[in-house]
């Protein structure tokens, strides 16, 4: 609990830390750096700026002058006010909080690296019968060490190569001690996706044994592995939510702070590797989530500036207040939605 705890807090904390860099880069004087919402317990002042803590530790913000949340017509004329600066600052001050969220999954994937990223052995563990593999002769405990003269690692490398592959490809394969080459002609076969739809692919009908590697990887060679699982990373939380509006995923399979909570307490069991990668995850999550053109979150402030950009005028003073209100309503629904959703799945073990 208190890892996890930490987690959010370290997370929400970065993600503020962008934008109050951001803002003060710009001359924009931060009136309140806040860990969580609602009452203050603590704080402290340095500067012009209050740091505090604050009760509901769900969150946090960045209480900018001439910028209010709570009251989105509020507004100021002085110098060193989020409202005089030009269009261009502010977009790139609503954007230092998602982009630092992209940073700390970075770091954290390329710390992995260096520690030693898990990973399947490229090891067979099943093969469906009358498939390519089948007729060719792999057999369960099979370890593929090289596709057409490539050599494989991991069984993500495997699985790439044969999907991108065109007719038949050679493997090079370990069977019990004997080295052999192997043709296999891979066909589109029918299989599940990470959400549960029924994609067709290039497949020679064969599984992972399960078998776990770690691979070390050295600091130059980690950047491009920290780069690939941040953009995957990425791409895969932009897909959940595309697959979430379209219906394809259930709005009960939604989590919230308790689900956060309770798979950061099991990774942080299963060692520094586990809690960082869930860690750049959320990270990546957050950012991506926050990027949502919803008003009230930072997409929904980007969509409004960029409106004053191209029309060279501010968005009306009430249809901001009214959307920013809906806003909040959706945010605070979506927040109770999934915290029952949590609930729920406790109880039903």
């Amino acid at each position: 609990m208190i890892v996890s705890l930490l987690v959010l807090s370290f997370l929400i904390f970065f993600h503020e830390l962008g934008h109050f860099l951001f803002a003060r880069l710009f001359g924009v004087r931060v009136e309140r750096f806040s860990i969580g919402f609602g009452k203050v317990v603590f704080s402290k002042t340095v500067g012009n700026t209050e740091y505090a803590l604050s009760a509901v530790p769900l969150g946090g913000y960045v209480k900018m002058k001439g910028q209010d949340d709570a009251d989105p017509t509020k507004t100021s004329t002085d110098p060193d006010s989020y409202t005089v600066k030009p269009p261009w600052q502010r977009i790139l001050i609503l954007l230092g909080g998602p982009l630092f969220n992209f940073m700390l999954a970075f770091f954290l994937y390329y710390a992995i690296a260096l520690m030693g990223a898990n990973a399947y052995e490229p090891v067979v563990g099943t093969v469906q019968p009358n498939s390519p593999a089948a007729e060719a002769g792999l057999a369960k405990g099979d370890r593929i060490l090289a596709i057409n003269d490539q050599k494989i690692e991991v069984w993500d490398q495997l699985s790439e190569i044969i999907s991108h592959s065109h007719g038949a490809i050679e493997m090079l394969v370990d069977h019990n001690g004997t080295l052999r080459d192997i043709i296999v002609t891979p066909r589109v076969l029918e299989a599940k996706n990470l959400f549960g739809e029924t994609v067709k692919r290039r497949m020679v009908g064969i599984g992972p044994s399960g078998e776990i590697t770690v691979i070390k990887y050295d600091p130059l060679s980690a950047f491009g592995y920290a780069w690939r699982k941040t953009v995957d990373a990425s791409l895969l939380i932009v897909k959940s939510v595309q697959k979430l509006i379209e219906g394809v995923v259930p709005a009960k399979e939604m989590g919230g702070v308790i689900a956060i909570v309770q798979v950061t307490a099991d990774a942080a069991q299963h060692g520094l590797v586990a809690l960082f990668a869930l860690t750049a995850l959320i990270s990546v999550n957050l950012g991506v989530l926050n990027l949502l053109p919803i008003p009230a979150l930072d997409g929904g402030h980007i969509l409004f500036t960029l409106y004053e950009m191209i029309f060279r005028r501010p968005p009306n003073e009430e249809v901001v207040y009214r959307l920013t209100v809906a806003g909040w309503a959706l945010l605070l629904g979506l927040m109770v939605f999934t915290i029952y959703n949590d609930i729920a799945r406790i109880a039903n073990g």
